[in-house]
């Protein structure tokens, strides 16, 4: 694979740094953002991925959310792919729910998508090779977190490989997409209205299976998503049928902002960090 350098800055005595791609599994061109800390006593450094939501790019995550200081702190680098294929080739809807910026993290099977919406099999295959070469003294340990539709699909990714993912986290995330008008909106699209097919991306059927990794959920009161996409009922009871370790905490006034964000990420790393050495 042919990396392209875009942009590289000095934040916090490490780099962040943006490339651009040419992708197999997607077919398009892409870009993805990585923070590299400085590792001045070169260890093995661990690597967690940040996806983003609805509409966001790569860049959302890293300039808005000030991770760096905090990735620099625990010496982890940070991996950010964008939310979407996208190009002038690549299916698109006018809804600002569906198409490009909005791929779920799922690997479609429908028509006009399949063809180019693969991102699970992008993250989870073709941009992991990538950030193999890229973490300096990488020590293979990794941990997985994300914001709204980010949320889902950190909490997907990181369900379906249980013994990869150390830890996983979620601000504000679509819990039970199959039983809302976001992800029933996109899986119809996207996998077809055979509903059984969903259940490989609900995180509410996927936190019944054993060996889950420890889960945080951070959820504002003021988000003004969380009555209709982003109830937490399902996902919680089967996660407690099935004795799984999920830290599910509402706080009171925080909207679904990168301010609730930028507000309780300490409190993430932290949770990460205690699983990846």
């Amino acid at each position: 694979m042919s990396l392209k350098l875009i942009e590289k800055h000095r934040s916090f005595g490490g780099e962040q740094c943006k490339y651009s791609h040419y992708s197999e599994v997607l077919q398009c061109d892409m870009t993805f953002s990585i923070y590299l800390p400085s590792n001045k006593e070169m260890k093995k450094i661990p690597l967690i991925w940040w996806l983003s939501g609805l509409t966001c790019t790569d860049d959302n995550f890293s300039q808005k959310s000030g991770f760096q200081r905090l990735a620099e702190k625990y010496q982890v680098a940070v991996m950010i792919p964008d939310t979407s294929p996208r190009g002038e080739n690549v299916a698109d809807d006018e809804a600002w729910d569906l198409g490009q910026g909005a791929g779920f993290y799922l690997d479609a099977t429908q028509d006009p998508w399949a063809k180019h919406y693969k991102m699970y099999t992008y993250i989870v295959d073709e941009l992991t090779a990538v950030a193999s070469t890229l973490v300096p003294n990488f020590s293979g340990e990794e941990s997985i977190m994300g914001h709204s539709m980010g949320g889902h699909g950190a909490l997907v990714i990181g369900l379906k490989n249980p013994t990869r993912f150390k830890a996983i986290s979620a601000f504000s995330p679509i819990l039970s997409p199959s039983q809302v008008p976001w992800g029933i909106k996109a899986f119809s699209s996207y996998l077809g209205e055979d509903q059984t097919s969903w259940k490989e991306w609900d995180a509410s059927e996927l936190v019944k299976e054993t060996n889950v990794p420890p889960i945080l959920i951070t959820q504002g009161t003021q988000d003004e998503f969380y009555s209709k996409q982003l109830k937490e009922t399902i996902f919680l009871n089967n996660a407690k049928e099935n004795n799984q370790v999920v830290n599910y905490q509402k706080v009171e006034g925080y909207d679904h902002s990168y301010f609730f964000i930028a507000t309780f990420l300490d409190e993430h790393f932290d949770f990460h960090m205690k699983y990846l050495g």
